[in-house]
């Protein structure tokens, strides 16, 4: 239900754009939101978008570095990371909140994507 892609392998101080497709009807009246994992760590929350794009939430080591956004209309959300630095490495989940809003907690999310891998080298 969730595909999420563009993920590869970067040098420090470069740029990606993650995106992250869900199928029709399970995103559109819902918050998204992008998570990721590292080798050996728990899932943290990175950053999340009302239903509307209205409102976002961002990780304070993410924060100014990465922007998220969506495409309402064809429920798709993206994650553009600047600045990436080598603890950015890690597998970038997508997901759907269970409501309007988007919380950073893994609880609040309904759906998760497969992941994509971001490795971002010093």
């Amino acid at each position: 239900q969730l595909q999420a892609s563009g993920g590869g392998l970067v040098q420090a101080g470069g740029s990606l754009r993650l995106s992250c497709a869900a199928s029709r009807g399970t995103s559109s009246n819902n918050g998204m939101g992008w998570f990721r994992q590292g080798t050996g760590k728990e899932r943290e929350f990175v950053a999340s978008i009302a239903w509307n794009g209205g409102s976002t939430s961002y990780a304070d080591n993410v924060q100014g570095r990465f922007t998220i956004s969506r495409n309402y209309g064809k429920s798709t959300v993206y994650l553009q990371m600047n600045s990436l630095k080598p603890e950015d490495t890690g597998v970038y989940y997508c997901a759907v909140s269970r409501s309007s809003y988007a919380g950073r907690g893994l609880d609040n999310y309904r759906y998760w994507g497969q992941g994509t891998l971001v490795t971002v080298s010093s």
